[in-house]
């Protein structure tokens, strides 16, 4: 049987990564619960294993007890699109992914044939050229007032983690979620922060193998354009500001 430290890790990693015995179960292709294993009644298969490698990048030296090294390649994790769309003639095309759809993109990211469920559209302008785009549908308020919910984004692929730049937006698929953050790197630290614009959502960290495509927001389609709220609710805001300061300077 397994050594108690192997049970202890595997047991461990079930718990930050926040998933329940019967989920962790579900990813791994294990049967109902993962608890037999965590109590060591139950041998850790060779495909449990290796599905803690490829969907955790874990390293099985680590989790029998012979590295220190937990995750394998964390620095040099790839999220380069899993696939990329063609049209007729072979050109790469725009896959929309809209609010829906989202929430099925992290498990059928590999899927080709999923994709084609999707609309996609081509954009003959210079600056969608010789790059892969795809287009994502905004939801809820994270990211205030740059993208409203339901306003689209159009995102470029990147290849690397060490591309991404801190003033800029990007769609994150995780192994779970689709989400559009600010992306910040600590020095000294392997953690990535994902950073809301909307305050009232704090940052909050991840770890690089959690992550599975990132894509660079180069532009927005926003639809509820409003011509007189917006200049309203600035007029408010200064008529109030005013009255702050008439009351201070009382």
């Amino acid at each position: 049987m397994e050594n108690e430290l192997t049970l202890k890790r595997f047991t461990d990693i079930r718990r930050e990564l926040g998933y329940t015995q019967t989920e962790f179960a579900d990813l791994l292709g294990v049967k109902n619960t993962t608890a037999d294993i965590e109590r060591g009644r139950t041998k850790l298969s060779g495909k449990v294993v290796s599905e803690l490698l490829k969907q955790f990048k874990i390293n099985p030296l680590w989790l029998f007890g012979e590295s220190d090294q937990k995750h394998l390649d964390t620095s040099k994790t790839s999220v380069i699109p899993k696939v990329v769309t063609i049209d007729n003639s072979d050109n790469d095309n725009m896959v929309l992914v809209n609010a829906k759809a989202a929430a099925g993109y992290p498990q059928n990211i590999s899927d080709t044939s999923w994709y084609r469920q999707l609309p996609a559209f081509d954009l003959p302008i210079p600056e969608f050229r010789n790059a892969t785009y795809r287009g994502f549908q905004v939801e809820g308020d994270s990211m205030l007032p740059n993208l409203r919910p339901n306003d689209w984004v159009l995102a470029r692929a990147i290849e690397h983690i060490d591309h991404v730049s801190p003033n800029k937006m990007y769609v994150v698929v995780l192994q779970d979620s689709v989400m559009v953050k600010k992306i910040e790197r600590k020095p000294n630290s392997n953690n990535i922060t994902l950073v809301s614009l909307n305050e009232i959502y704090p940052p909050y960290e991840i770890k690089p193998f959690q992550i599975q495509e990132i894509w660079e927001v180069s532009s927005k389609l926003t639809f509820n354009i409003d011509a007189t709220t917006e200049t309203g609710l600035l007029k408010q805001l200064q008529q109030s500001m005013e009255e702050l300061k008439r009351q201070i300077a009382k």
